[in-house]
């Protein structure tokens, strides 16, 4: 299991411990899974951040 799939996994269930249930706890979670996922795959070296927020300038 990589990195990324941890960190995943982990925002997930830090979304269900903070809100349970409803469209917010929804929501929450599927930004807290996609910031878990950014987290560990930069640090797994899968991702560049950087290049991510960066986008298309310079």
């Amino acid at each position: 299991m990589t990195t990324s799939t941890v960190g995943l996994i982990a925002g997930l269930l830090l979304a269900i411990a903070i809100a349970v249930g409803g469209f917010t706890g929804l929501l929450l979670g599927i930004v807290l899974g996609a910031v878990g996922y950014l987290v560990g795959g930069q640090i797994d070296g899968e991702l560049d951040v950087t290049e991510l927020v960066r986008g298309r300038r310079g």
